[in-house]
C-alpha cells in the first residue's frame, strides 16, 4: 500500500482488481479545500486511457510489476514460448497478451516481458527492428525513391507499405509501434 502522495510515472496500481500505470500525475493544492492529485492512467491490459483524481494522502494499493529481458524462442500452439536468459526458465505466453508483437518478433530476439505474480501482462519490443523482404512484386524501370509505396511482406509473414524501388531478400528497420517503414539496412 502506498498513498496518493508517493505516485510517480510507471507506478503501477491496483484498482478494482485491475491494473493501471501512472502516465501523468500532477499534485494540485487549490486555494480552497484539500488537496488532491490528478493522474491520467492507463490499464495495463487494454491500453485504455483513463483520467482519475484522488484525495491526497488517500490510500492506494501498488502492484508488483516484474519487467524482465527474455529471449524468445518459439510458437507452441497459441502459446509464444520465452526464456528468461539468467535462469534459463521457460515461460509460455498467449497469443492475446503477446498481441501485435508477434507481427515483428524473430526466434531469438530479445524482448521485455512484464509479469504480475507470476502472470504474463504484455510484451514491450525495442522501439524498431530490422526485418528481411520476403516478397513485393518488382519495381518498374523509373520507380526511384521519390513517390509511392507498395506493400511488401517481411519474414514473420507481416504486411508493410515500402518505397517503390525495395526488392525482395532487402533488409529494412520497421517502427514496432506502428508498422512504418523506417529506412534500409545495409549489411
Amino acid at each position: 500500500m502506498a498513498t496518493t502522495n508517493d505516485l510517480k510515472n510507471g507506478t503501477v496500481l491496483k484498482i478494482d482488481g485491475q491494473l493501471w500505470t501512472v502516465v501523468e500525475f500532477q499534485h494540485v493544492k487549490p486555494g480552497k479545500g484539500g488537496a488532491f492529485v490528478r493522474t491520467k492512467l492507463k490499464n495495463v491490459l487494454s491500453g485504455k486511457v483513463v483520467d482519475k483524481t484522488f484525495n491526497a494522502g488517500l490510500k492506494v494499493e501498488t502492484a508488483n510489476v516484474d519487467k524482465r529481458d527474455m529471449q524468445y524462442l518459439y510458437k507452441d500452439g497459441s502459446d509464444f514460448i520465452f526464456m528468461d536468459t539468467d535462469t534459463f526458465d521457460q515461460l509460455p505466453v498467449s497469443e492475446t497478451v503477446v498481441g501485435d508483437a508477434a507481427n515483428f518478433m524473430l526466434e531469438n530476439q530479445s524482448v521485455m516481458v512484464a509479469t504480475n505474480e507470476g502472470a504474463p501482462l504484455y510484451v514491450e519490443l525495442p522501439p524498431s527492428v530490422v526485418l528481411e523482404i520476403t516478397y513485393t512484386e518488382p519495381g518498374l524501370q523509373g520507380d526511384r525513391s521519390t513517390g509511392g509505396t507498395k506493400p511488401a511482406t517481411v519474414q514473420t509473414g507481416y504486411e508493410i507499405q515500402v518505397p517503390l524501388f525495395l526488392e525482395a531478400g532487402t533488409k529494412v528497420k520497421v517502427d514496432t509501434r506502428d508498422g512504418s517503414y523506417l529506412g534500409r539496412v545495409n549489411d
